[in-house]
């Protein structure tokens, strides 16, 4: 069953009708209600192009954190073969909120890594839905060294609120973990590829994205802060959350403006949530497009270009 957004209630009330009368035929053979629900069809049709023509920020973010939307498991099984997970970080424990491990892209061997959600009740709360503990950060920092050892293309498939803010986890350094997997990021001589699936959010994206190439789902999200803390903080008042969207700039088409995003991905009319099969597809094809060109850069070029990427982007923000 699709799980429409509050904006999206007038588009359920057209296709909800239309599948009822499809299911009365069904239960009455003698009903002819073809014509009848068509016409609600191409109604429906005409609303989901009208609402997502010109989506707000604020949309963006809803449409961004939808249920449906593929998760960074959907990736991996679609995309990648041979995947083996590699769990733990060697020093605490092992933080379900993100995935890795070995597997091959277009039959390349790759390191994969990526922020996990759940799909279902359970599994958002195994997965603590996609908020990473230091340990979580710890891992990455592990599987990028990994892969740096043995010359291994990093991919990361980012989709987080941020970073676990609990007590436990600033205990054990959740500050000191971001910043150590963001200073990884930057380290590694191997290609770095990034691609925002659904939310990037604070310090928790930036330790997965600062790639040498940053894709983003055309509905996706990106920013330091969420609308909702940044509503909090400048306004005390977490309601005006859509007037914090607009500031942030954290739609994929503000961050191509602003340089931080290299690629957007188009997504199905409606949201990736709506044809998962082709919004995985066309994220595939992201990918080796970003990867193509890195692949015989030298250690040292790839180390140069990712850090001049980054100290550029202050002056690129500033133009914009």
């Amino acid at each position: 069953m699709m799980n429409y957004l509050d904006f999206e209630k007038p588009l359920a009330e057209i296709e909800g009708k239309a599948e009822e009368l499809r299911a009365l035929a069904r239960r009455n053979e003698e009903m002819d209600v073809e014509a009848e629900a068509a016409a609600l069809d191409q109604k429906a049709a005409e609303m989901l192009r009208e609402l997502y023509r010109n989506l707000t920020p604020w949309r963006k973010c809803q449409v961004a954190r939808h249920p449906d939307r593929p998760h960074c498991r959907d990736y991996i099984e679609a995309l990648f073969t041979e995947y083996t997970p590699l769990a733990g970080d060697r020093n605490f424990a092992d933080d379900h909120a993100v995935m890795g491990g070995l597997a091959r892209f277009h039959d390349q061997p790759v390191m994969v890594i990526g922020h996990e959600k759940g799909h279902d009740t359970k599994t958002r709360i195994e997965r603590n839905f996609g908020m990473a503990r230091p340990e979580g950060y710890r891992k990455a920092v592990r599987l990028m060294e990994i892969a740096d050892r043995f010359g291994l293309p990093v991919i990361t498939l980012v989709d987080t609120p941020g970073a676990y803010p609990g007590k436990g986890a600033e205990e054990r350094g959740q500050s000191e973990a971001i910043a150590r997997s963001t200073e990884k990021c930057l380290q590694i001589g191997v290609p770095l590829i990034s691609v925002i699936i659904g939310e990037g959010g604070s310090g928790g994206a930036v330790a997965f994205a600062t790639a040498d190439r940053l894709a983003m789902l055309e509905h996706s999200i990106y920013s330091v802060i969420s609308p909702e803390g940044c509503a909090s903080i400048l306004w005390k008042d977490a309601e005006k959350m859509r007037e914090a969207a607009e500031a942030l700039r954290l739609t994929a088409q503000d961050l191509m403006k602003l340089g931080v995003c290299d690629l957007v991905v188009a997504e199905p009319l409606g949201g990736a949530q709506r044809d998962r099969e082709a919004a995985i597809h066309d994220v595939g094809k992201a990918i080796a497009s970003m990867l193509a060109p890195l692949k015989e850069a030298s250690r040292a070029d790839l180390i140069a270009a990712r850090r001049r990427k980054y100290l550029d982007l202050g002056s690129k923000g500033l133009a914009a």
